[in-house]
C-alpha cells in the first residue's frame, strides 16, 4: 500500500470524523487503517527468501492458497527471476485450479532455466494430472536429458507410461529408477504393475512334489502347464492341470482372466472345470477386485467357490504394502456355515533383490486356502473348516537372460485331517516360465 493511498485515507477519515455521529466509526476505522498499513509496512521489509518460507508456511501448514499467491508475487516483485519461488507460485496455481497461470509461470522459468530439474517436474506433473500425458511425457523426457539421474523425473516418466500403456516402456524406466535405488518403495509398487504387461506372450510348466507321513501312503504329484496372453484390457491364462492323488490320475481345465479397469482398480476372474471329481473339484470360479492405493498399499476383496457335487463358498479379504524392497501381505480367508464361521490367515512377504520376477519370499499361516490346489480338496469333507492347519514356507523366483523366469518353493504343513489326528506335509515345486 503506497504512503500517498494511505495518506489520502487519513485525510477521508479526518473529514469523516468531523460530521456529527461518524466519530465512532472513524475510530475503528483508522485503528483498521493503521493495522492494515503496518502488517503490509512490515511485509514489506521482508525479503524474498523470507516472504517465500512465509508463503510455503500458510500453503503446506494452513492451506491458505490465496495469501501465499500474494506473498509469492511480492517476493517476485523483488527478486522477478528466482526460479524456485517462481515454480512454486506454478504450484499453487495447479493447485487452485488456475491451469493456464501455472503454465505462464513454468514456461517464463524455462525461458531462463533450462535443464532446472524442478520446472521439469513441476510443469510434467501438471500436465499428467490433467489429463495430458503425451505433453506430459515431452515435458518429462526433455528433463531427463538434461538430469540423467533424477528419480523424481524417472518416477513420473515411468507413470505416465503406465497411464499411456506403454508398459515395455515404463518397464524398462522402472527398472533403470531401482538400479539407482533399489530401496524406492513407489518404484517397487509400480514394478509390479508394469511387470506383466511388458510382453504379450508367456508360457509356463511347473512341478510339485506332496510327501505326507502319517495322512496318505502315496506321495502326490501336480503338474501343470499354461499360456497366457496379454489383451488391450488384461492378461487372460489358460492353464491345465495333471494330478496323481490317491494313486489316481485327474485333469482340469481353468481360465484366469485380470481385467484392468482404471489405473487405480483392477480384477480376477478364474473359473475351472474337471470330470475327475476327488482329484481335482468338478467346479471351481473365483473373483476379486484389487485396488492400488496411495502409500504404495493395494487392497482385495472377493470370493472363491469350490464344488464337489455341493457347493463351499469362502470370502477373501487382503491388504497388501510395498516398503522399500520389500512387500508385505496379508490375507484372511472366511467359510460360513450353518453353526459358525472358520477362518484361515496367511502372511506373505517378498524381498526384491531386482525386478518384479526377481525376489526371495516366505511365508507362514493357519487354515486352509481354497487357492492353494495342495489342499483345497479336504474342502470335500463336509467338517473340512474346522480342521487345523499350521504352515510355513519358502521361494526363489529369478530372471535369467530378460525373459526366462525360475522358480523354486518348499512348505511344511500340520494338518489335521481327522478331528485331533494330525500329520505333516512336505511340499516341494519348481517351474520355469518364457516370455515372448
Amino acid at each position: 500500500m503506497s504512503k500517498s493511498y494511505t495518506s489520502a485515507l487519513l485525510n477521508l477519515f479526518t473529514n469523516l470524523s468531523k460530521i456529527p455521529g461518524l466519530l465512532l466509526l472513524t475510530f475503528f476505522l483508522s485503528v483498521a487503517l493503521i493495522s492494515i498499513t503496518g502488517r503490509v509496512s512490515a511485509q514489506d521489509k521482508l525479503s524474498p527468501d523470507e516472504l517465500f518460507v512465509k508463503a510455503r508456511k500458510l500453503a503446506f501448514d494452513d492451506k491458505n492458497y490465496v495469501e501465499a499467491i500474494a506473498l509469492t508475487k511480492q517476493a517476485l516483485k523483488q527478486s522477478p527471476d528466482y526460479a524456485d519461488i517462481r515454480i512454486f507460485l506454478g504450484r499453487l496455481y495447479t493447485w487452485t485450479d488456475k491451469i493456464d497461470s501455472a503454465r505462464v509461470e513454468f514456461k517464463q522459468v524455462l525461458e531462463k532455466n533450462q535443464g532446472y530439474e524442478d520446472v521439469y517436474l513441476a510443469y510434467g506433473s501438471l500436465e499428467y494430472w490433467n489429463n495430458d500425458s503425451e505433453k506430459a511425457l515431452s515435458i518429462v523426457s526433455e528433463g531427463i536429458k538434461y538430469n540423467e539421474r533424477s528419480e523424481d523425473l524417472l518416477l513420473l516418466k515411468a507413470k505416465i507410461l503406465n497411464n499411456l500403456r506403454r508398459y515395455e516402456e515404463a518397464s524398462k524406466t522402472v527398472n533403470l529408477l531401482l538400479k539407482l535405488n533399489p530401496g524406492l518403495t513407489e518404484a517397487r509398487a509400480l514394478s509390479s504393475q508394469t511387470g506383466e504387461f511388458v510382453s504379450k506372450n508367456k508360457i509356463g510348466v511347473s512341478y510339485d512334489y506332496l510327501y505326507f507321513d502319517k495322512q496318505f501312503d502315496a506321495p502326490w504329484h501336480l503338474g501343470s502347464i499354461d499360456y497366457t496372453r496379454q489383451t488391450g484390457i488384461g492378461s487372460l491364462t489358460a492353464r491345465v492341470n495333471i494330478a496323481n492323488r490317491f494313486k489316481t490320475n485327474g485333469t482340469q481345465f481353468e481360465l484366469d482372466f485380470y481385467p484392468r479397469i482404471s489405473d487405480v482398480f483392477y480384477a480376477y476372474v478364474s473359473a475351472g472345470y474337471s470330470g475327475d471329481v476327488g482329484v481335482f473339484p468338478e467346479y471351481r470360479t473365483g473373483f476379486s477386485l484389487y485396488a492400488n492405493l496411495p502409500s504404495a498399499f493395494e487392497a482385495e476383496a472377493g470370493f472363491r467357490m469350490l464344488s464337489f457335487g455341493e457347493k463351499t463358498w469362502i470370502y477373501t479379504a487382503s491388504v497388501g504394502k510395498y516398503y522399500k524392497s520389500f512387500w508385505f501381505n496379508l490375507r484372511s480367508f472366511l467359510t460360513p456355515s450353518n453353526s459358525s464361521v472358520s477362518q484361515s490367515v496367511a502372511l506373505n512377504v517378498r524381498y526384491y533383490f531386482g525386478g518384479a520376477d526377481d525376489y526371495l519370499s516366505f511365508g507362514t499361516g493357519t487354515g486352509l486356502s481354497p487357492d492353494n490346489p495342495r489342499n483345497n480338496l479336504l474342502y470335500n469333507n463336509g467338517n473340512a473348516y474346522k480342521l487345523k492347519s499350521n504352515n510355513i514356507s519358502i521361494g526363489y523366483r529369478k530372471t535369467i537372460k530378460t525373459s526366462n523366469i525360475i522358480s523354486l518353493k518348499a512348505s511344511l504343513e500340520n494338518q489335521e485331517y481327522l478331528k485331533d489326528t494330525k500329520g505333516n506335509q512336505l511340499e516341494l515345486g519348481i517351474g520355469f516360465m518364457k516370455r515372448f
